[in-house]
């Protein structure tokens, strides 16, 4: 086994929080940091260009080919699970919007933990450090931070006309949905910069690597963490990686940080002996921490995605399927980084309720002007859009677990969609809103069919049903790893996300959330990575 040397910190996984982590901790001139990825260098044109997700997902360039084990919620369907393997991890491959959730998630992410620093008053300095907004820092947006948030760089009238719709259902217009409280109905604000996708390796590693201090190793496979006897107890003293056909160790004189997602920081700390003691055994794995957390609590936002047929109106189904219209396209973008190439994969979104009842938004809206059977498949041949709808708060929790002692085996990736009464409920009422919307009278003037799931599901056992057969997640596994108080049996990490039992290790990713967010995840993991940096600079400098 070769050894790589000696480093302050290890960070494993070049992802979102992957890249801010490498970014930070090498400010400190006087800090060694390695960043260990397992894909490749994000010079894959397709991750640029922002349609160009529609060939980095299920792409072995960039995608980790992940699938779901077959769920009975989703009447015994496996699905396609997209997770980033490529530097900037998921930034690169994902739908590019920006959003933060609610006020009420992080509160709860507070009362969970005892720790105050992640109230939402606490975390929005955060959020507004980082950021680069395109309308100037206020009172809820920074300005001159690395993250670029821009406003889309197209409108379509299916889309403008279904804004309406939702007003006059009683879902009011917005023009921000990151000021904590994101009730509305409004174009996304998107992770671009003039057209180009803006992922988290421009936006912190390009400066970093110029520092001497930052060493970055791509295509390198963890294969788990060294651990070893302390004073104090089991302590984390390094990674065992292969890559470029040799075995390697790098040693971690401060820390380690475990930044591989909600699968792979849970597939890592079980092949490392951390993790429930049970599965580890059965595996041949000797546990060194039973910490039955590990892999369990998965949340995810899970879309339904209804469609409708419509008519006298502009869908990109019917532009991008004639040549004269893909020429349109590819003029448009070239000329002025805008049109559909420059799209995200949902450009309308809204927050509302699912029933009256509910204290704060519980559903979301990711409303496109196109349709298709499934992902990856042609667009359909006549003009129609697609108003995908999600629980923001499911109540169902699945789990990560390893297959076997194969560092290189996918683990068992076990969602439970729609396996509790609740969320069965909530996924009747979105489909019975979204039928409010589409009947409302701004959508009239293109007579609006829905066939997607149709009209003969109306009860809702068989709504729940036509639920489990169109349904596919949205890509926000959150929770495996999750962060708790000293007397929660099922935290792996405190507030300070330190993992249970075993010292110099932290887990920094959205695996550590206890709650998944009310909306996209992807800058709320930044706002982990930021704030945990923070930490560990000032732990450092005492």
């Amino acid at each position: 086994m070769e050894n790589a040397g000696k480093y302050d910190y290890i960070i494993i996984g070049a992802g979102t929080a992957g890249c801010l982590l490498a970014n930070r901790l090498s400010q400190d001139r006087g800090a060694s940091v390695l960043l260990i990825e397992a894909g490749r260098k994000d010079d894959y044109i397709w991750i640029h260009i922002p349609v160009g997700y529609l060939y980095c997902i299920d792409n072995p360039r960039t995608d980790w080919l992940y699938r779901t084990e077959q769920d009975a919620g989703l009447n015994g369907r496996s699905l396609v699970y997209p997770r980033g393997k490529v530097l900037g991890g998921c930034s690169s491959i994902n739908g590019m919007i920006y959003m933060r959730g609610q006020q009420h998630d992080y509160d709860r992410w507070s009362a969970l933990t005892g720790d105050p620093s992640w109230r939402w008053e606490n975390v929005l300095p955060v959020f507004k450090k980082t950021e680069d907004f395109h309308g100037g820092a206020d009172e809820f947006h920074g300005a001159g931070g690395e993250w670029r948030v821009e406003r889309q760089r197209l409108r379509w009238d299916i889309l403008d006309s279904f804004q309406q719709a939702a007003q006059q259902v009683g879902i009011p217009p917005t023009d921000d949905f990151n000021r904590g409280d994101n009730e509305g109905c409004g174009y996304f604000d998107v992770n671009q910069k003039k057209g180009i996708r803006w992922n988290t390796a421009k936006a912190f590693l390009r400066t970093s690597v110029r520092r001497g201090n930052l060493e970055i190793m791509t295509g390198c496979h963890v294969k788990r963490l060294r651990l070893a006897d302390s004073p104090s107890g089991q302590r984390c003293v390094g990674v065992e990686f292969t890559g470029n056909n040799q075995e390697w160790f790098a040693e971690a004189a401060h820390e380690t940080l475990l930044c591989a997602g909600a699968i792979g920081s849970p597939q890592i700390l079980q092949l490392s002996g951390i993790g429930p003691a049970p599965l580890l055994q059965q595996h041949g794995i000797k546990p060194v921490a039973d910490v039955p957390g590990v892999g369990e609590n998965l949340q995810d936002h899970l879309q339904i995605r209804m469609a409708f047929k419509v008519r006298g109106v502009k869908t990109l189904n019917t532009l991008a399927n004639s040549w004269h219209g893909k020429l349109r396209i590819g003029l448009e973008y070239a000329l002025n980084r805008s049109g559909p190439m420059s799209m995200a994969p949902s450009q309308l979104g809204a927050f509302t309720r699912s029933d009256p009842a509910q204290e704060t938004p519980n559903v979301q809206y990711h409303v496109q002007p196109l349709s298709l059977e499934r992902f990856g498949e042609p667009l359909h041949g006549f003009p129609a859009f697609t108003a995908s709808v999600c629980n923001l708060r499911p109540t169902a929790r699945g789990h990560v677990r390893i297959a076997s002692g194969d560092a290189f085996a996918a683990p068992k990736i076990t969602p439970n969609y729609l396996s509790t009464a609740e969320d069965r409920k909530v996924a009747a009422d979105s489909l019975r809103l979204t039928r409010r919307i589409a009947a409302a009278p701004a959508l009239q003037r293109y007579a609006p069919e829905e066939f997607k799931p149709g009209p003969q599901f109306q009860t809702d056992q068989e709504l729940a049903q036509a639920a489990g057969d169109i349904s596919t997640t949205i890509f926000h596994p959150v929770g495996t790893c999750r962060m708790g108080s000293s007397d929660d049996a099922m935290a792996v990490v405190d507030s300070e996300l330190r993992v249970r039992g075993v010292a110099a290790l932290r887990v920094v990713d959205a695996s550590v959330m206890p709650f998944i967010t009310s909306g996209n995840c992807n800058s709320p993991t930044l706002m982990i990575a930021e704030k945990i940096a923070a930490r560990i600079r000032t732990s450092r400098s005492r």
